[in-house]
């Protein structure tokens, strides 16, 4: 493809008079926190951030960088893990900015559903869902900050996907801006519509390479009236999953979510993050977080939670384990869990790996990927934690001598090539809720086959035929 143009002050001038004085972001020093992602892995340039205020100026801002072949990254709260909403350090290309779009439309309880823009917050939204007595399920770390049209575009995971799905599964309709400027107005709220392609499912976890998301129609469902939440020690991986199937026989659907941890993971949590503590008195290699709701009230999920783990510590599955008594207390384990990726930054350079592979082999992905990590560096220190029940770990490793400094550290891919051999291996992905942006780019064409990528690039170049929408990422 021919080299991108210059940007010219005449293309700046039509933004502005597109998105107005608040819409268009020229001031270096304005523009810089747009212009690396959350980990400082990636540093971009970008002619200006374009900050829309509605569908209407998207739409023409697209249009106008359509007509001029001005690139376009757009970009939700920019906490992604893998480069996705950074632009290259060509400076030929916007970022647009959806935080402005950031309105909820409507709420239909009876419908259970809830319209809205794609610069949401998704606590927003989640809290919208509690005032209106219906939940929201997707959940994550940085659910503070993220956008949800950054977590359409992602097909975001979280912790209650066991019960509830990836983002994916809690979406009904979109609206999206396409390449050319035009707009698809699929905002239904239908659970049954067989009219053709469902054309939603190109866009989401696409990475905005496809189109630019700026409005759904979410999935909304009972609010839990009860829950528990517990810590449990045991001595394997493979106790863990034997305790989620005996969970299962107990409590059936109601386990939302069910985390493994490393200990290697609590104590670099303990390290780092201010008052947090071990709340078992034991030591022990694994650990699980489960979360169980019911919408009916009282204590009889509690009482059949216990019964469970009283089971697996008679079948020698747990040798402990701590009951959450409070919300407070339930807050407190998440803690752990939740920060983990933020202790694992003030440790130093981590290789992450976001995979997947099925439930059942999840132990033995484990020990195979451990022992080869191990022979190839030794004393390696490996971080394993992640959604247990749907089987996806992100299996992090910290390699003595590397350090974030080190730009060639940073770039090597021996560590990921073990691993993510290894997932291949298993039938797995190698990413599973994080997405592909600029960081596992490369890596698609060793573990996807030429007719998957074959099939992506037509789509592409159908919806995209100049390129312009997120360049350089996913393909």
């Amino acid at each position: 493809m021919s080299a991108q143009p210059e940007i010219s002050a005449d293309l700046l001038t039509r933004l502005a008079a597109i998105a107005g004085a608040r819409g268009l972001v020229t001031d270096p020093g304005a523009m810089a926190p747009y212009l690396t992602d959350w980990r400082g892995l990636y540093q971009g340039r970008a002619a200006a951030i374009v900050r829309p205020a509605s569908t209407g100026e998207v739409a023409a801002i697209v249009r106008l960088c359509a007509e001029t072949r001005t690139p376009i990254v757009p970009q939700g709260g920019n906490t992604g893990m893998c480069g996705a909403a950074t632009p290259d350090t060509s400076g030929n290309a916007i970022v647009l900015s959806l935080a402005r779009m950031n309105k909820i439309i409507e709420l239909d309880p009876l419908n259970n559903t809830m319209t809205v823009e794609a610069g949401c917050i998704l606590a927003n939204i989640q809290q919208a869902a509690l005032t209106a007595d219906r939940f929201f399920p997707l959940s994550l770390g940085a659910e503070g900050s993220c956008q949800i049209g950054g977590n359409l575009a992602t097909n975001a995971g979280g912790i209650n996907v066991l019960r509830y799905g990836n983002t994916r599964d809690l979406v009904l309709g979109l609206e999206v801006v396409v390449a050319d400027g035009s707009i698809w107005s699929g905002l239904r709220g239908l659970r049954k519509d067989n009219t053709g392609y469902d054309l939603k499912h190109l866009f989401i976890g696409a990475e905005g390479t496809l189109g630019i998301i700026t409005k759904a129609v979410l999935k909304l469902f009972p609010r839990p009236r009860s829950s528990v939440t517990a810590l449990a020690a045991m001595h394997s991986a493979e106790a863990a999953v034997e305790l989620l199937a005996l969970l299962r026989n107990h409590c059936g659907d109601r386990i939302s979510a069910f985390e493994i941890m490393s200990r290697n993971c609590l104590d670099m949590v303990f390290r780092h993050i201010p008052d947090t503590r071990d709340p078992l008195p034991e030591v022990q290699p694994w650990y699980i977080l489960a979360d169980l709701s019911d919408t009916r009230e009282g204590s009889a999920i509690r009482e059949e939670f216990e019964r469970a783990i009283e089971e697996g510590i008679a079948h020698g599955l747990v040798s402990n384990a701590v009951v959450a008594g409070s919300q407070s207390q339930a807050q407190t384990l998440w803690q752990l869990r939740e920060s983990i990726p933020e202790a694992a930054r003030v440790e130093g350079l981590v290789y992450r790996h976001d995979i997947a592979v099925a439930v059942s082999r999840i132990p033995e992905f484990i020990a195979t990927a451990s022992c080869a990590l191990e022979a190839r560096f030794p004393a390696v220190r490996i971080i394993c934690f992640g959604h247990l029940g749907d089987g996806n770990l992100h299996f992090n490793a910290f390699v003595p001598g590397r350090e974030r400094a080190d730009a060639q550290a940073r770039a090597a891919t021996d560590v990921n090539r073990i691993v993510h051999d290894i997932v291949q291996q298993f039938g797995g992905s190698i990413s599973a809720e994080h997405g592909i942006g600029q960081a596992k780019r490369g890596e698609l064409k060793r573990y996807k086959s030429e007719v998957e990528l074959d099939l992506m690039r037509a789509l592409k170049k159908t919806l995209d035929p100049h390129n312009l929408m997120n360049p350089g990422k996913v393909l």
